[in-house]
């Protein structure tokens, strides 16, 4: 089920040895066992923590907890696998992208052709860290999992990039990603906060909010190589 690059075990490895998440694997071990389908399958459950490298870091955006459909959850926050229609959420994310710089949300064949892949790794792997407070989810079951322990090692993931590093821009969508707010040391990091993308709240003002430009020009005035979304 481990499967983060050294740059986070450095400072994460002691957490896979505390009783909750010993609890987290027997759970889990136990639903799938019943024959119970969880999400995102067990080799992706930590994926935003293989992808992103701690070192690297630049911002990081908070999810709930995993989409619930087959074939979507590959432990990217918002982000759907290949051949995935993106769901409500991530088309309205790429509205406010193409609002915002002009960016189109659909292939580059035409808007006839679809909405573009909803897979984020290019975004992983430019440093932005899809975090998810809840890292899995029972098929068919929104936040099914939400009880089971996983925010306290998430919650620490957060306190610990609030510690150990400066100059982190952390997206905060709803209300959920923004209770977050108090793990973050905000004198050394910004915070951008907007209503959640999905189609209940992003008229709210998530579209319209900016987030991509406005984290690129933070980038920018850090010296740091903006995010090609």
């Amino acid at each position: 089920m481990i499967k983060l690059h050294e740059s986070w075990l450095r400072y994460l490895a002691p957490e896979f040895e505390k009783p909750y998440m010993q609890e987290i694997k027997i759970f889990l071990q136990q639903e799938i066992a019943a024959g119970k389908t969880i999400y995102p399958h067990p080799k992706n459950i930590f994926n935003a923590f293989e992808y992103t490298h701690f070192d690297n870091l630049k911002v990081v955006i908070i999810g709930q907890d995993p989409y619930h459909g087959p074939g979507q959850a590959h432990g990217l926050s918002f982000s759907v696998q290949d051949g995935i229609t993106p769901p409500p959420s991530l088309k309205n994310i790429y509205k406010e992208i193409e609002s915002d710089i002009g960016k189109s949300p659909f292939s580059s064949k035409g808007e006839g052709q679809g909405l573009r892949s909803g897979n984020l790794t290019q975004w992983a792997k430019q440093w932005v860290l899809l975090l998810n407070a809840i890292l899995t989810v029972e098929a068919s079951k929104p936040a099914s999992h939400n009880q089971i322990g996983w925010q306290n090692f998430t919650d620490e993931v957060i306190r610990t990039i609030s510690r150990e590093k400066s100059g982190i821009v952390f997206l905060l969508w709803g209300s959920f990603a923004q209770n977050k707010k108090g793990l973050i040391d905000t004198s050394k990091h910004f915070i951008l906060e907007a209503p959640h993308p999905s189609p209940f709240s992003a008229h709210r003002g998530f579209l319209g909010c900016k987030h991509f430009s406005k984290t690129n020009e933070i980038l920018q005035q850090k010296g740091k190589e903006v995010i090609n979304w």
